[in-house]
């Protein structure tokens, strides 16, 4: 499809750059078979019925953004991508055409040599730490990778709470998985009281999260793989709630595309799994698993648009982000949300 059919116009200034306190005070879309509504994240039990279950992403987000020098003199700025196994990164530089391979870079208590570059313009890094040396230096000499769109990617003390959800439990992620930072224990309490089931599922957000489509046609635009697992418990409980007749909803597109990457290659059956997707979704996808999304606010001509459009429709959705734009909504990763059904 043309890339240009997912654009619409969204003012600069409705792109949040703090999150609402208290975070499930949030406004959210409803759109819904009869029209939309204006509410907020602290509906959410009364929009869902007893018996629903939601699926949360239970990544952690790493200070990912490494400020440095290289040896032989000038600033450089990496941001990590993938976690490569033995002390070995994937990532992005600045100033990425001046680096060669075995340049030697040093970080806040870290250093690191140029092993390889790539043609897609990342390159790989090896690190003197790996395992929990590594993790303990970054939380230290590392920044929150906020988006570009957030104050220009400039995070600060706030962020390290404001940019993390209060299910992260697995190190691994650049970016966050948004939707779920609407939630607080007061919400979790009432979704419990409802009769609304909960489960998790783990992918670690990579670099995909940042980058723009730049090809003309969906079909030119290639996303990067993220890592994901499902739980057996996960597993089972997405199964017994479907033999029940009740909703799966999705907190997220990255829980989302786990999901369905495991259902597409199952027959539509979720089962334990662990591995690499790449799933990219636009409209004509099939999906086999969810049946409603809660999701914040995209970017004009993102995938994640694209990938709402998929879901609910592309004309339903610039319906609605028009209604958004004009009521004035919050967008992208600290913005408000919408509750999406199939």
């Amino acid at each position: 499809m043309r890339v240009d059919l997912f654009d619409f116009e969204l003012p600069q200034e409705l792109i949040a750059q703090r999150p609402i306190e208290p975070r499930d005070s949030a406004r959210l879309l409803d759109v819904a078979a009869d029209g939309l509504h204006d509410r907020t994240v602290r509906d959410l039990p009364e929009l869902l019925n007893r018996g629903d279950l939601l699926v949360f992403n239970d990544t952690k987000v790493i200070p990912a953004r490494l400020i440095g020098t290289r040896a032989g003199g000038g600033k450089v700025e990496a941001l990590l991508i993938r976690d490569q196994g033995g002390g070995e990164w994937f990532a992005f530089a600045k100033p990425a055409k001046r680096l060669r391979l075995g340049d030697r870079l040093v970080f806040p208590g870290l250093s690191a040599t140029v092993a390889a570059k790539h043609l897609d313009g990342s390159i790989t890094l090896a690190f003197d730490k790996s395992g929990a040396p590594f993790l303990a230096a970054l939380e230290t000499g590392g920044a929150v990778p906020l988006p570009p769109y957030i104050r220009g990617g400039t995070a600060d003390e706030r962020d390290r709470a404001d940019y993390q959800t209060m299910f992260a439990r697995h190190d691994g992620s650049v970016a966050a998985p948004t939707a779920g930072l609407h939630f607080t224990p007061r919400l979790m309490e009432e979704i419990a009281a409802a009769g609304i089931r909960t489960a998790t599922v783990t992918l670690h957000v990579g670099a995909g999260t940042f980058q723009p489509v730049r090809a003309d046609d969906t079909e030119q635009h290639k996303m990067h793989s993220e890592w994901g697992s499902v739980s057996a418990a996960t597993a089972d409980a997405i199964d017994a709630t479907r033999r029940a007749g009740d909703k799966i909803v999705s907190v997220g597109t990255t829980a989302m595309r786990l999901l369905e990457t495991v259902a597409r290659d199952h027959s539509g059956i979720v089962k334990a799994w662990s591995g690499e997707t790449d799933i990219f979704i636009t409209p004509g996808y099939r999906f086999r698993c969810i049946d409603l999304l809660l999701t914040n606010f995209h970017l004009p001509r993102s995938t994640l648009f694209m990938l709402v459009s998929a879901f609910a429709g592309l004309e339903r959705m610039k319906a609605a982000y028009a209604h958004a734009v004009r009521e004035r909504y919050r967008f992208y990763s600290y913005g408000d949300c919408c509750l999406l059904r199939r």
